[in-house]
């Protein structure tokens, strides 16, 4: 091929269509779990988290229900993925063996919000929510004046008992007026390892010859980013509009290329580099609407809200 600015043109074309039928191909996740937030400046910030309003009885004046004194904000990342071709190749006629790396960028760009989210929930243990505490943690302030001590987290690997705990845990959370925020989990995530006890609990008809009384009480979703935690398993609500987790999206992905003769990376180089960059992060949402376990428990006894479990 002659390198000239139309020809690069048509090959940039040719390029960004096989990278962007990658991306709309890949099937995300992270929609399940998180919510979405647009973003337009370096930080967001979510004065609002901590705060589920509930309807009551209209009785004399309005009761305005006050933001709590809360401060958490997302800070936005920048992340790039950059290729370079040599002109010589596209000279050769060879710049088709490129095409497929284009497409695995596609893929990857799809898959970086995927990629966010799960790497925040793994983190949950240690990293702090709006209330300053780990977002899994075996303290939150909840109940009326945020007078209850109340724990989303274990240490317990995935079973029967850890799933019936899990479950009862996040039904029970109350509001800061001491009623019920009637959450009810509805997605089990697990790592691959996790996998067949996961669908044991959720689909089998009997356990150990007893009845399930837990099928389907769940949706699963096996998470391949939790591969490196394998004994690690989250229960999350998330049919509420608003979801455990939060996406913040600055600037979507986008594809560019420099081609000119004059940009450094030709004129130096001799080669053409094509780069896709974006702005976003992830964080955490409300605490009451997950529960994560390390699995890291071992020995014979394990604990949790205050009922001890023997397997």
């Amino acid at each position: 091929m002659f390198v000239n600015q139309a020809n690069l043109r048509g090959l940039n074309v040719t390029f960004s269509t096989a990278y962007n039928k990658a991306f709309d191909g890949v099937k995300t996740n992270y929609e399940k779990i998180a919510t979405t937030v647009p973003s337009t400046t370096a930080e967001t910030d979510y004065k609002w988290l901590g705060q589920l309003p509930q309807m009551k009885e209209w009785v004399g004046e309005r009761e305005i229900q006050k933001m709590a004194a809360y401060g958490y904000s997302i800070k936005n990342k920048k992340f790039e993925m950059t290729v370079s071709v040599p002109r010589d190749d596209i000279e050769d006629d060879q710049y088709g063996v490129y095409t497929p790396l284009f497409s695995n960028m596609g893929e990857a760009a799809a898959e970086h919000p995927d990629t966010l989210v799960f790497e925040t929930m793994k983190k949950g243990f240690t990293e702090k929510c709006y209330d300053g505490k780990p977002f899994f943690a075996t303290d939150h302030p909840s109940g009326e004046g945020g007078k209850t001590p109340t724990s989303n987290m274990s240490h317990l690997k995935l079973s029967t008992d850890s799933y019936e705990a899990a479950r009862t845990a996040i039904m029970s959370v109350t509001g800061d007026k001491g009623k019920s925020l009637n959450l009810v989990p509805d997605l089990l995530v697990v790592a691959p390892a996790n996998e067949k006890m996961a669908r044991l609990i959720l689909k089998a008809d009997q356990i150990e010859g007893t009845t399930n009384v837990y099928k389907d009480t769940a949706e699963l979703l096996v998470a391949t980013e939790l591969a490196d935690k394998p004994d690690a398993w989250f229960l999350l609500c998330t049919n509420k509009f608003l979801k455990p987790f939060i996406f913040q999206k600055r600037k979507p992905v986008e594809l560019t290329a420099l081609t000119r003769n004059n940009d450094e990376n030709v004129f130096m180089r001799d080669e053409i580099v094509w780069g896709a960059d974006a702005r976003s992060n992830a964080g955490y949402g409300f605490w009451q609407m997950a529960y994560g376990s390390d699995g890291t428990a071992r020995g014979s006894d394990g604990e949790i809200g205050g009922i001890l479990y023997r397997w």
